[in-house]
């Protein structure tokens, strides 16, 4: 088996933009939302990762659609899914600007992450 010792400062921003979604994915999914809660949960997610190394844009949408047809009808919320998010992350790291994206993928039944576009911005 070869070794090989080039880790490039692509392969490092790729690796970054991974760690920002699946951190978001872990540290989110759960918390409770209602329709009440929604917006102010979707820009919590948002600023949360922000200002996380690297970071330069990030937007976050919450499918309402899913939040209402979950609400438990005795205390008004239901939990956020992976499924229930839209994510699109721009991250630089050097020379490297990646975008990368969460998305409920319905062929899948999958929360998918994903790498959109890579490109170097020198």
């Amino acid at each position: 088996m070869s070794t090989i010792n080039s880790i490039t400062e692509r392969d490092n921003a790729l690796f970054e933009a991974g760690i920002k979604l699946g951190a978001l994915y872990h540290q989110f999914s759960g918390s409770p939302v209602n329709m009440g809660t929604v917006d102010s949960l979707e820009k919590a997610i948002a600023q949360s990762i922000s200002v996380q190394p690297f970071v330069e844009n990030i937007t976050v949408r919450i499918d309402r659609d899913m939040i209402s047809a979950r609400l438990n009808s005795e205390f008004g919320y239901c939990e956020l899914e992976g499924r229930m998010l839209d994510v699109t992350l721009y991250m630089k790291y050097k020379d490297i600007m990646v975008k990368a994206s969460l998305k409920y993928d319905k062929y899948l039944d999958y929360p998918l992450m994903k790498i959109e576009e890579i490109s170097n911005i020198r």
